[in-house]
């Protein structure tokens, strides 16, 4: 089974902008993101290949825990922005969550999740030992 993917991710305050300094950040791994919500909307940048990971685990609404300068707070993406030719992020644009809200609708992600990876084992389970029911019937015609 693959490492658990958690919805936390250190993000850096962005104070840089434009096409130049969102090339640059792109360039050293990163992703411009925006976080829009209370107040003016927050530029920052998020490592790359955590985030890439997290958005194709959990998927492109998900609700993640952004570090942002020691301050915890529950964002849902909102949009991501795909290079259509190589497939990887531009950017991401986030949208605050209350904290209660953002906790719910983690843990109700996680519990679809597990539910869905059970359900997909049980199938392969009960495959598995028709097959098995299967070769010992036919088994059992040969030496008739």
């Amino acid at each position: 089974m693959a490492a658990e993917i958690s919805n936390n991710i250190t993000a850096e305050i962005r104070n840089e902008f434009g096409k130049g300094a969102a090339r640059r950040a792109r360039r050293a791994g990163l992703i411009p993101a925006v976080v829009y919500g209370v107040g003016e909307p927050q530029h920052i940048n998020l490592p790359g290949h955590a985030t890439t990971l997290l958005l194709r685990k959990k998927g492109t609404q998900a609700v993640v825990i952004l570090d942002i300068d020691g301050t915890e707070t529950y964002a849902q993406t909102k949009a991501v922005q795909v290079d259509p030719i190589r497939r990887v992020i531009e950017h991401i644009d986030f949208v605050v969550v209350d904290a209660a809200v953002g906790k719910d609708a983690i843990a109700a992600a996680e519990a679809a999740v597990a539910a869905a990876e059970e359900a997909a084992v049980a199938e392969v389970a009960a495959e598995v030992v028709a097959e098995a029911e299967a070769v010992v019937v036919d088994a059992e015609a040969a030496q008739a």
